[in-house]
């Protein structure tokens, strides 16, 4: 059985990046929001504070009680969770006078502290905060400072209780991760026992006694997410898992039978249906990508219904949903921004009368990737890039028409091929073709063109949190771009993305 970390955030754009580096300690953590911890707190081992936007010395700063952790349970405090502490337990925050953004280094460490065991004097943090904390909380002592920040670290040891000013879950803090592997292993005690095989031994454990002899039907992407799904349930279930790959019309080129050759052989019963006329019929005149979005999950549960009807005794419908769906569909603060919907997160129309089943929602991509090499799932499949749920459409920046699908299916055949033939394809994360609702004028013999403009995207990631671009060599781009123009009739330029996620996000839309 696994020991559980805590993560409680408060709204940080890093929160996530914590939780990544604890479970790359094989400790299983959790992330919930300060304001809606309907949780057992004693079921944790160490609870971790996230940094935030908001500060502790505002009126709208956001509040926790903590009378159920504090010196009961190994805390740390990071950045907002540090200030927290010190301002709300006997200590005083105040605005930094001095610039603390950006790297800087550990001048001073305390080595007796257990925090920074293996930690070298000089070790570079990141530092991301416009409060500092000029003294300290009751009964604790410094451990460790910067040039800027005399308080970088703080500790409170009878209470196993740590702040720090800086980000150890970022790249950019060295020596990072040792820190947190300090924290959960030597203070908090935490066996790193949370393996790919642990986990798919569990969930096959616990889909047995929850599924029981009922049938589940499970909607097939092709991808990496469904598929894994797809092998768990069917360990657990065997043949009472129907799974269902739909052409909705917006798929790439050929990948509605190449989807269903490749899992020939895999022992799932996998069945096609062509639903491709319905989906492009609703989408017919829609330019606005939310709507897009709502409308295509819609048309996914109508399919789905209709399927279901065919399976007797079909009572469950899994999903793919990973963590990062979960972690975006929650709001910290309110009702969240929407920065897209996630049609296969949340609860189902009551008429489809089936219950959700979500064996992965609290993974991550790679993590799904290891559970899947665990389960002895083919690596060209466990390699395959990411694909939009919404497939195409969310490409197709504009409305949605047979015509733009087939020069888009085309212009990303080209790419992916390219990438594949040029040995590229492994060393990108995702990539795609954009369809943009630009025409510009170009020149084909002697005639003047008026024809569409398409965008590549290529970019390096570890789940899609956040993303770069790819430097993908000049030859590469310029080959592809001349087989696009001369071979897809309808386009004549070509342009390639090379803005990072945050800002941009990975899809266009």
């Amino acid at each position: 059985m696994e020991e559980k970390v805590l993560i409680i955030d408060f709204g940080s754009q890093y929160t996530q990046l914590i939780a990544r580096r604890v479970r790359e300690l094989f400790v299983y953590c959790e992330i919930h929001p300060y304001n809606n911890l309907k949780i057992d707190l004693s079921s944790f081992k160490a609870v971790i504070l996230s940094g935030s936007p908001f500060s502790v010395r505002s009126e709208d700063a956001l509040h926790i009680d903590l009378s159920e952790i504090k010196s009961k349970i190994p805390l740390l405090g990071v950045c907002y969770g540090a200030q927290y502490i010190a301002h709300f337990f006997g200590g005083k925050v105040i605005p930094s006078n001095k610039r603390e953004y950006g790297r800087a280094k550990l001048i001073n460490i305390d080595f007796k502290s257990l925090l920074f065991k293996g930690v070298n004097k000089g070790s570079q943090v990141w530092m991301s905060h416009s409060d500092t904390i000029e003294i300290l909380p009751t009964n604790s002592k410094c451990v460790a400072s910067t040039e800027d920040v005399k308080n970088a670290s703080f500790s409170i040891e009878s209470e196993n209780l740590y702040g720090i000013q800086f980000h150890p879950e970022v790249y950019h803090s060295v020596d990072g991760k040792k820190i947190l592997e300090n924290f959960l292993i030597k203070i908090a005690k935490v066996k790193p026992n949370w393996t790919p095989d642990l986990f798919s031994e569990k969930t096959i454990l616990e889909l047995k006694s929850k599924i029981g002899n009922d049938k589940v039907i499970l909607g097939l992407s092709g991808g990496v997410d469904s598929t894994v799904a797809a092998v768990l349930i069917h360990k657990a279930i065997k043949d009472n898992l129907q799974c269902v790959f739909v052409n909705n019309g917006l798929l790439r080129k050929n990948e509605f039978d190449n989807v269903l050759d490749q899992y020939k052989g895999m022992g799932l019963n996998v069945k096609g249906v062509d639903a491709s006329d319905f989906f492009i019929s609703k989408l017919k005149g829609v330019d606005d990508p939310e709507l897009k979005r709502k409308i295509i999950g819609k048309a996914f549960v109508d399919v789905f219904d209709k399927e279901s009807k065919l399976i007797q005794g079909a009572k469950w419908l899994a999903q793919g949903t990973i963590y990062p769906d979960v972690i975006e569909s929650i709001s910290v603060k309110g009702p969240s921004a929407t920065i897209k919907s996630h049609h296969n997160v949340g609860g189902l129309p009551d008429f489809m009368k089936l219950s959700v089943v979500e064996p992965l929602k609290m993974l991550f991509k790679d993590e799904v990737r290891r559970v899947g090499r665990s389960l002895g799932i083919d690596s060209k499949l466990l390699k395959r890039h990411p694909f939009p749920g919404p497939g195409l459409a969310i490409r197709i920046l504009g409305d949605i028409t047979h015509e733009k699908v087939k020069i888009l299916q085309d212009v990303d055949h080209i790419f992916i091929s390219g990438l594949i033939d040029h040995n590229l394809y492994d060393k990108v994360w995702q990539a795609g073709a954009i369809l943009l609702p630009v025409k510009s004028v170009g020149v084909m013999g002697d005639e003047r063109t008026y024809e569409q403009c398409v965008a590549l995207r290529a970019v390096e990631s570890t789940d899609g949190m956040t993303a770069d671009w790819v430097n993908l060599p000049y030859e590469f781009l310029q080959e592809v771009s001349n087989k696009i123009i001369n071979n897809v009739k309808g386009v004549n330029r070509v342009v390639y993305d090379i803005s990072s996620k945050p800002p941009a996000t990975i899809e266009w839309e």
